[in-house]
């Protein structure tokens, strides 16, 4: 990934935070046939191992644990907030006109080494976890034991967990800070304005960061 050193994103806990606000990641392969990606909601779990750990599942079906054996080197792709911007939202375009349209962006390319668990204590668990985690603002959460066990059993035999040990982490965050401070809160109003909000605080954040 190319990253000019203004857009460059290293500090760990923020690569976390994205992870874990966008935790539907790409997650890239190389085998025989070829690049693959999956597409998988990830558990970080931040304390385990120098960088974190990245745990999911997979239908048995999906050919990817048996094509990519423990040891396997994976990238998995998190996307954070994303949007066009217009070049007419920069107040310095309507005196100069010397601005072009863009796209901003965060995102963070998560390698690792990849182990299969075949394991339903492993599954039960993660299926739980994620599940509380993103139940968590319903009015009534759904669980687990909502579901006839039998069920539930059946539906648990019919995935195979992965667990990923983070050996790199390379964060992008395209918010501008290559314009002057009024361009970037003029493009960050507009995005606002337009739904973006969760890019239009990250925009005006790094102009905070940047003029402290």
């Amino acid at each position: 990934m190319y990253i000019p050193p203004h857009f460059a994103q290293d500090q760990p806990e923020e690569l976390h935070r994205l992870m874990r606000e966008h935790p539907l990641g790409a997650l890239v392969t190389s085998g025989p046939a070829g690049l693959d990606a999956d597409h998988l909601p990830f558990e970080l779990d931040p304390a385990e191992g120098p960088l974190g750990t990245l745990r999911a599942h997979v239908a048995r079906a999906n050919p990817l644990w048996q094509r990519c054996p423990s040891g396997t080197p994976v990238l998995v792709i998190f996307r954070g907030a994303e949007a066009y911007v217009s070049p007419n939202w920069y107040p310095s375009k309507h005196e100069a006109h010397r601005q072009v349209p863009t796209w901003n962006y965060e995102v963070v390319h998560a390698h690792g080494t990849l182990t299969v668990r075949d394991d339903e204590r492993f599954v039960r668990g993660l299926v739980a976890r994620l599940t509380r985690r993103h139940e968590a603002a319903e009015p009534s959460p759904w669980k687990m034991g909502d579901a006839a066990p039998e069920f539930i059993d059946a539906m648990l035999r019919q995935v195979v967990g992965i667990e990923i040990a983070i050996t790199s982490l390379v964060g992008k965050a395209k918010l501008g800070q290559n314009k002057d401070a009024r361009d970037r809160l003029g493009a960050a109003e507009a995005l606002a304005a337009r739904g973006f909000g969760e890019l239009a605080r990250s925009m005006r954040n790094a102009a905070i960061i940047e003029f402290k």
